[in-house]
């Protein structure tokens, strides 16, 4: 009994010391990491953790927009391997747009179309068209803006907003999604996101290749703030003003933010919304940044956004992901877990899916289920 007795009561002295550990040398946010993913039986971040993070309030436009609904809307069934792929997966929600207007429309596992879920990187493309009507309307000079004019420390590196937006930072960010002790975990679990992000160092050459790091968005969007600050508005309410009110939101939204006090939002992740609203990004990029008549970013911007910047790495714009599948000019929106929306001009169609997992990775850009997601599509349309 006395063995045991001594056993619990070291076992006990090494997990304070452990914890004691941990929290005195900046790695206490890992317990949160713990408690929000392996304590709510998940093994990494999910569509639903938004609601154990802080948050800030994106409202419902006051002149909601409803999509239209297709004339022939759910006339036709989900195929074979498009159902097997989204049980598979998971999938939530899973949309066809056809002439703006909602051809198809499915939920599943008690979603439906207003439920928040967690966008992860599709804010990535949100935040730079932020970017976008930042330089717009004059709080930002163009893409070729010194990031040091905002944060000294990079001064004299020749790095640019246009490389934040592009990936072709040259920052030492690692994009780690295993490592609990590193950036990435750290970046969405700990509570002074700023801190994390400028201690970052220019290590290779701005604007000279791509290479995709989320603290590049996170960055961006701290100077995107610094820039809003004499209009006296921060993050979420540009966001609100800037599209989600005159872009007829139904829905109001939510973005993560590091802690109650700093009110940083993550702005490389992280807006919890619906899967009709979330496709309204994928119009505005198709309608070079016009939306039903209104300019709401600027459609050189646009056109910039979905043109690749480096002839060796075709995938990606700024701030958009992109594809010529099927001889097509696709851009896309794009999650960690799948999250997808896919916009395709020629056409006039947007595709969107929601869901817990993503597809297999392959040689080319995008995981398996990207491909299938718009074969399928094209199959149930009758398009070739």
């Amino acid at each position: 009994m006395k063995s045991v007795i001594k056993f619990f009561k070291w076992f006990f002295i090494f997990i304070l010391a452990l914890v004691l550990g941990l929290y005195i040398s900046g790695y206490g946010y890992i317990f949160k990491g713990i408690w929000v993913v392996y304590l709510h039986g998940h093994t990494t971040a999910y569509i639903d953790d938004f609601k154990f993070f802080e948050t800030e309030e994106i409202l419902a436009s006051s002149k909601p927009q409803p999509w239209p609904i297709h004339k022939n809307y759910n006339t036709v069934s989900e195929t074979k391997a498009l159902s097997e792929m989204n049980d598979s997966l998971e999938t939530i929600a899973f949309l066809i747009i056809k002439n703006d207007s909602i051809w198809f429309e499915k939920y599943a596992d008690g979603y439906n179309e207003k439920s928040q879920t967690n966008s992860f990187s599709m804010a990535k493309t949100i935040t730079s068209a932020m970017l976008g009507k930042a330089i717009d309307e004059g709080f930002i000079k163009s893409l070729d803006q010194p990031v040091g004019d905002f944060y000294p420390q990079y001064a004299d590196t020749g790095l640019t907003v246009g490389d934040l937006s592009s990936m072709a930072s040259g920052l030492d960010w690692d994009e780690s999604y295993s490592n609990p002790f590193g950036m990435t975990a750290r970046a969405y679990y700990d509570t002074d996101l700023a801190e994390t992000i400028l201690k970052l160092k220019v290590v290779e050459k701005p604007g000279e290749r791509f290479k995709y790091l989320s603290g590049n968005t996170q960055l961006l969007a701290m100077v995107i703030q610094k820039s809003i600050q004499r209009a006296s508005i921060n993050l979420n309410g540009y966001l609100q003003d800037s599209f989600w009110q005159p872009m007829g939101f139904e829905q109001p939204a939510l973005w993560q933010i590091d802690d109650e006090e700093n009110r940083l939002v993550k702005a490389y992740c992280c807006i919890g919304s619906n899967a009709r609203d979330f496709a309204r990004f994928g119009k505005l990029y198709k309608d070079y940044g016009k939306w039903n008549g209104q300019q709401i970013l600027d459609s050189s911007f646009v056109a910039k956004s979905i043109t690749p910047r480096f002839p060796e790495n075709p995938e990606y714009g700024y701030g958009l992901w992109l594809s010529d599948f099927k001889d097509r000019k696709i851009f896309a929106l794009r999650g960690i877990l799948g999250q997808y929306v896919i916009a395709i001009p020629e056409d006039d169609l947007i595709i969107v899916r929601l869901g817990h997992n993503r597809g297999n990775k392959t040689d080319l850009p995008f995981s398996s289920d990207f491909y299938v997601f718009i074969d399928e599509a094209y199959k149930m349309l009758g398009l070739n």
